[in-house]
């Protein structure tokens, strides 16, 4: 079944993130699209944002998520991201797709992961 989504695209999101030490003792601006597959048709909604998510809240929970603490790995913060969407009881189904900008001649390195209820 298809279902309705919200999408969030080009969140940046300021990170300490990297292997070497060096790397994540600077702050850097990462990437995000996030696409929330909801559990309620959006013609069922009545036009009232209590019966929706508020997407400038979830773009600052995920804002701070991201600089909560460093982490080495994209994976690391895509999984925690990937929870925390989950947690919202309107969610069926959450997407997050993390890009950086690190490797040279390269214009980014992406990690993708999508996640259901259950």
């Amino acid at each position: 079944m298809e279902r309705d989504a919200i999408i969030i695209r080009g969140l940046e999101l300021p990170v300490r993130l990297g292997v070497p030490d060096a790397e994540r003792a600077n702050w850097q601006t990462i990437s995000a699209d996030v696409e929330l597959e909801m559990q309620t048709r959006f013609d069922a909604l009545h036009d009232e944002l209590r019966e929706t998510l508020d997407y400038e809240a979830v773009a600052n929970e995920i804002k701070a998520l991201a600089a909560a603490r460093p982490r080495k790995l994209l994976e690391t913060l895509a999984a925690e991201m990937i929870a925390g969407l989950l947690r919202h009881p309107m969610v069926a189904s959450a997407a997050v797709e993390l890009r950086k900008r690190i490797l040279p001649g390269v214009d980014h390195v992406a990690v993708r992961m999508k996640r259901g209820r259950g």
